[in-house]
């Protein structure tokens, strides 16, 4: 079972790794990369990348990463695809809805936006931008209602002031009165038939149809006591008006005392309707009580109007305690009502103060242009609002405007400026257009054939109409469209020439299509076209994007087919590799034996590398039946030596490091040197000439040439196991030499190391005269041992020591027939031993030793 599991897990990785275009098999993590991110321009499935990420996370996690971003930024498409399919349908459904509640249509922005839906993007921000829209349309309805709603109370307000002035005022007053009237009507009238109408808030459409209603009533009212006036003033038996000052002022011109009489016995009225009436009217006098203490001054307004109107109705069937309760609490509303008005003129003054003030500001703080007339227009919208809550305040309203009309004098600077330089820039951009126009004439005459400085020049026309400046919309779009005619006319030739090479281009793709669909690519005709390309590309410009959609369809059939020929070259060398395996396992092996730490070992596996080096370990995988017989044709084929009849070629020219005596390991050969006098071409040299012609022969290849891996995996462990066996050496020689000090100090011949510790280079003989004398009693004085064995080590001597050593050297240099002690230096030793012990003179003969036993 685990057999067949990771054959299954290695068929996975294989068709991955092709499916990857080699994403699993490259040999640097560079390359994987790479190879992912092409492959990841071709829009694989996401089934396929979270197979290939899971596999490849195991082996690179720097390559693994470019699939999960892909993975994540599709997620997060998906969801944001999701989320903006839901948000959308819900805003769709509130704009189908006959009534558009505000609140709902606000509340689908922010929740949307904290929700995380792609707002910016189709179809969401159509549709937030039709929300907005609505909600504007019902908002300014809204706000016509409520400017309505306060007209009519206004008028009425003048209705009941006209109502206390002469009535030949009243009647003068009646004409413009009644057109406001009319007017009012008429736009009452059509806010209904607005489309929005149903989606604005429920209180409104009741508050504008009451309006009306008192505002008919009123009117009504009025004309009619006007008329009864006018009728009184010309016939003196016809009755008074209703209205108190006009009923006087008419009395006055009959010459009829006006001095009041007693007031007449009220006739009896029905029990019924007196309490009918008395309920009426203590309705609307509870209201207006409740909106006084409140202090709400506008709604105490129309409460005090709705008294008046339940007074004039059933004001004769009520009892004079009520009527008295009546006129305190309209009086309490007057009250009201003036403290209203006294509270609009603090805010006109205050926006006359604002107003005043915008000239006069601080050096250097001064308004610019644009700034001023923001303001202006803000503090003329909020005397607007300010006067639909009151009584006009003619006099603050002359000082306002006065101090807006002052400040307007640097609004109307600032737009002199702007209208000066719309002027400047309209006309150097005429003069632009102009200017292509010359050019395009001038480039036509002239038959161009650098197409890049022609682009160039064009695309640098392009920039200087963008800089050219502002313009308003309606004058930018009258030019607009004569740029586009003198731009398409300069860019006729590029644009036929463009189309041209468009053609020739894709002529070159079909051309390379071909090429790699080919059995065999052939590498000249690939560079001939490629060459052909660029010169085309040089020629030629075209749109960035557009040249390299073009490039990358060019590119795509050759990069396959040199993809298919690595593919091949990789199939190739994988049946080729049982002899490359064969290396990398005793490699594997000589690692493992390097961390180990064991000399004998180390051995071991480096001449079981060198066994599968030579090619011994093909022999016996050939016995093997896990290996496939192709496999093993092709290693015996590659291990087979040439036949003995092919002459072989002498060796030109060798690397450096393998030439003889290059290697550290070896020696280097002596130089051929001749006796003095004798001749170069002695016999003695020609007779060794023959052996250098044979040694410079290259040796047959018996063994298949190894891969790149295999190569570096087997020089790196050879390198390895060097230097590990030269640690372990050194460390063997050291507890070595601490031992025979030690065996030195306490005089015990048992604590010498054996001669195998010692190392090769002390013989039996030099370690028995070594354990002879630590076995005796110390006699003799080795001075002169320890100075030949640091003569003989060529390490240095202690400073006291110095001119011992120089008379010693001296003695050698007359000694022709002694041995050196280079030597001698065993028979030295023993010397030493023999000796007394001393610290110091054990110090000089380990450091003497530690160089003498590695030699």
């Amino acid at each position: 079972m685990p057999s067949s599991a990771s054959s299954s897990a290695r068929h996975d990785t294989h068709a991955l790794d092709e499916l990857t275009g080699g994403a699993f098999s490259a040999s640097t993590a560079g390359e994987r990369a790479a190879r992912v991110r092409a492959w990841l321009q071709s829009d694989p499935a996401a089934e396929q990348m979270q197979q290939v990420y899971r596999e490849l996370s195991v082996k690179d996690k720097g390559a693994a990463k470019l699939l999960r971003e892909k993975l994540d930024e599709l997620k997060r498409q998906r969801d944001q695809e999701g989320m903006a399919l839901e948000w959308a349908q819900k805003a769709e459904a509130l704009l189908a809805a006959s009534r558009l509640n505000l609140a709902d249509a606000l509340a689908w922005q922010r929740d949307a936006a904290k929700a995380g839906a792609p707002l910016s993007r189709e179809p969401l921000a159509a549709l937030k931008l039709q929300l907005a829209e609505r909600v504007k349309a019902i908002e300014d309805l809204q706000h016509r209602a409520q400017v309505q709603r306060e007209a009519a109370v206004l008028l009425a307000q003048r209705i009941e002031v006209l109502s206390t002035k002469s009535w030949l005022d009243a009647q003068a007053a009646a004409e413009g009165l009644a057109r406001d009237v009319a007017a009012w009507q008429a736009e009452a009238a059509v806010l209904p038939q607005e489309a929005q109408w149903s989606s604005i808030d429920l209180r409104f459409a009741p508050q504008l149809e009451a309006s009306r209603a008192q505002l008919t009533l009123v009117w009504e009212a009025f004309g009619a006591a006007l008329a009864q006036a006018h009728a009184a003033s010309a016939d003196p038996a016809a009755p008074l008006p209703q209205v108190p000052v006009w009923a006087d002022e008419l009395r006055q011109a009959r010459g009829v005392s006006a001095e009041p009489t007693a007031p007449a016995a009220k006739p009896k009225v029905d029990p019924e309707l007196r309490a009918q009436a008395t309920a009426a009217v203590r309705e609307v006098l509870v209201q207006l009580e409740k909106e006084i203490s409140e202090g709400h001054g506008k709604a105490s307004a129309g409460a005090a109007q709705a008294l008046r109107n339940a007074l004039k109705e059933h004001g004769r069937h009520i009892d004079a305690q009520l009527d008295r309760q009546a006129h305190a609490a309209l009086a309490a509303a007057g009250e009201l009502e003036g403290w209203q008005r006294w509270r609009a003129d603090q805010l006109r003054e205050e926006l006359v103060r604002k107003a005043e003030a915008l000239l006069n500001r601080p050096e250097g703080q001064a308004l610019g242009g644009r700034k001023m007339q923001e303001s202006l227009r803000e503090l003329r919208e909020q005397w607007k609002q300010t006067d639909q809550g009151g009584v006009p305040n003619h006099a603050l309203w002359k000082r306002f405007d006065e101090a807006c009309n002052q400040a307007y004098k640097v609004v109307e600077a600032w737009l002199e400026k702007i209208k000066a330089e719309a002027a400047e820039h309209k006309a150097r951009r005429l003069a632009l257009i102009g200017e292509l126009q010359a050019w395009a004439s001038a480039q036509a005459a002239q038959a161009p054939q650098d197409w890049k400085a022609f682009s160039r020049e064009l695309h640098q026309f392009a920039e200087r109409w963008r800089e050219a400046g502002h313009l308003s919309e309606k004058a930018f779009a009258e030019l607009q469209p004569q740029w586009k005619a003198a731009m398409a006319a300069a860019s006729a030739p590029l644009d036929a020439v463009q189309k041209d090479s468009l053609q020739r281009r894709q002529a070159m793709i079909d051309e390379a299509t071909q090429l790699g669909a080919a059995p065999n690519l052939r590498i000249d005709a690939v560079k001939a076209l490629q060459q052909r390309w660029q010169a085309e590309a040089h020629a030629v410009p075209l749109d960035r994007r557009q040249e390299q959609k073009l490039w990358d369809a060019f590119r795509k059939p050759i990069d396959e087919a040199f993809a298919r020929k690595s593919a091949a070259r990789e199939q190739i060398n994988a049946a080729m590799s049982a002899h490359d395996r064969a290396v990398l396992d005793a490699a594997q092996a000589l690692e493992a034996a390097n961390a180990a730490g064991d000399a004998q070992a180390i051995r071991a596996a480096m001449a079981a590398l060198e066994a599968a080096l030579k090619g011994q370990a093909l022999a016996a995988a050939a016995s093997a039946p896990s290996v496939p017989a192709e496999t093993l044709a092709v290693a015996s084929e590659a291990e087979t030596p040439a036949p003995a009849a092919q002459p072989r070629k002498p060796v030109v020219a060798v690397r450096g490091d393998d030439r003889p005596g290059m290697k550290r390991a070896e020696p280097a050969a002596p130089a051929a040197r001749g006796r003095p006098g004798e001749r170069r071409d002695s016999p003695r040299r020609e007779e060794r000439r023959p052996e250098r012609t044979e040694r410079t022969e290259r040796a047959p290849r018996d063994t298949p040439r190894l891969g790149d891996a295999a190569f570096r995996a087997q020089r790196d462990a050879l390198e390895h196991a060097q230097a590990t066996l030269k640690k372990l050496a050194a460390q063997a020689h050291g507890e070595a030499l601490t031992q025979l000090l030690a065996g030195w100090e306490q005089r015990d011949a048992a604590r010498l190391p054996s001669a195998s510790e010692l190392g090769g280079r002390v013989t039996p003989a030099v370690r028995s005269l070594w354990s002879q004398a630590l076995s005796a009693a110390p006699q003799g004085d080795g001075a002169d041992a320890l100075l030949r064995l640091e003569i003989a080590a060529e390490v240095p001597t202690p400073a006291e020591q110095l001119d011992a050593r120089r008379a010693l050297q001296l003695q050698l240099l007359t000694r022709r027939n002694e041995a050196p002690p280079a030597q001698t230096w065993g028979q030295d030793t023993a010397r030493v031993l023999a000796a007394a012990y001393e610290a110091g003179a054990a110090r000089r003969l380990q450091q003497a030793l530690k160089v003498l036993l590695r030699r």
